[in-house]
């Protein structure tokens, strides 16, 4: 009896463990989706803060969508998504991220009017962040 028991047991433990080491990374670890999603958040903080400069909320809305379905095609369920775009944690880290990204670019991300001077040239060179603005 035993044996009959240790034989299903090893191959479910061997058939188990493939399925673990081909997990998904949090979906902050995915460049395509986290570095998309930091350039809508840069350009919805340049709309917030900057007289004249405004949202193409339609353009905006097919981007976020788009992403959604790229992490869905990745495997990401509804549920993973909504979790990383509404976590408190992933919020604040994005913050982190979007503030040292345009630090690099020369712009103090805390400086409302570094911010919107950066937001316009990003309309006129017609960048991903200029595109979602006007």
């Amino acid at each position: 009896m035993f044996k009959r028991l240790t034989l299903p047991l090893l191959v479910a433990a061997a058939l188990a463990a493939p399925v673990q080491a081909q997990s998904k990374p949090p979906l902050s670890q995915v460049p395509q989706i986290d570095d998309a999603l930091m350039v809508i958040a840069v350009a919805d903080d340049i709309r917030k803060r900057c007289d004249g400069i405004g949202a193409r909320m339609v353009r905006a809305y097919i981007t976020i969508n788009n992403l959604k379905s790229q992490a869905q095609s990745l495997g990401y369920s509804d549920q993973e998504i909504d979790d990383y775009v509404t976590s408190k944690e992933e919020k604040a880290r994005m913050k982190r991220k979007a503030l040292a990204w345009l630090a690099a670019q020369g712009v103090d991300g805390t400086d409302t009017e570094q911010l919107c001077r950066f937001g316009q040239r990003q309309i006129d060179s017609n960048s991903a962040i200029g595109r979602l603005l006007h």
